[in-house]
């Protein structure tokens, strides 16, 4: 792990101020986007990421972008990058807390809702 990412993981955390109806603390969905993205970029420099064949395979969606991958005729070795990293989707949803991205199967999308 580089050796900021302790710094940036806690200004990360130190950011939580919604408040959700039951009087308890809510991370907002921007930090949740960003902590996602940090965590698997983390996950990726430890090893290749699931393909996304495997990915379905195991019961998870996958969105639509990654739909247009997983049925083009390539390699399993190009269907296990982090596509988020590319996506409009991942900047709107690090930027903004609730951001105008609503195709199913985007995990940036769910945690609009959460």
């Amino acid at each position: 792990m580089p050796a900021d990412f302790d710094f940036e993981f806690r200004s990360l955390f130190s950011q939580l101020k919604e408040t959700t109806e039951e009087g308890g603390v809510r991370a907002p969905s921007s930090l949740k986007a960003r902590l996602y993205s940090a965590l698997v970029r983390s996950q990726q420099e430890s090893g290749p990421l699931a393909s996304l064949d495997a990915t379905v395979a195991s019961g998870h969606g996958i969105c639509v972008f990654e739909k247009l991958v997983q049925i083009a005729p390539v390699g399993e070795k190009a269907k296990s990058p982090f596509f988020c990293q590319v996506c409009h989707a991942r900047v709107l949803a690090e930027m903004l807390d609730n951001p105008p991205i609503f195709w199913p199967h985007c995990p940036y999308v769910e945690f609009k809702g959460s």
